[in-house]
């Protein structure tokens, strides 16, 4: 995740609610780690410069392993075309970031 405010919010909301988060930088790095410890949750910044979302969640969909980890996308609710494309690759949920901040307590919580 790209996105220092929401990697910090993200860390801090996680640490109240004393669950464990990993953040990783590279699609390489996020397949080791769910193949490691399954998450429950996946979560993406859909406009990160580091990993292409989009290809993760192809990814993680074509193995057997990983297809059932649930994703979750937050992105710019001006760009309707890149929830599209985030669907079709896979992802469970694509909401506006303004949507993950204020209910970002609820989604850790699963």
């Amino acid at each position: 995740m790209d996105d220092m405010f929401f990697v910090a919010k993200i860390r801090a909301t996680a640490e109240q609610l004393n669950i464990d988060v990993r953040f990783v930088r590279s699609e390489d790095t996020a397949i080791e780690a769910c193949m490691t410890g399954q998450p429950a949750l996946i979560i993406a910044d859909l406009h990160s410069q580091k990993i292409s979302a989009v290809e993760l969640a192809k990814k993680l969909k074509r193995d057997e392993r990983l297809k059932n980890i649930h994703l979750l996308g937050f992105f710019s609710h001006v760009q309707m075309a890149l929830r599209e494309e985030a669907l079709a690759a896979g992802f469970d949920e694509v909401i506006p970031r303004s949507a993950f901040s204020k209910n970002l307590a609820q989604i850790l919580q699963g």
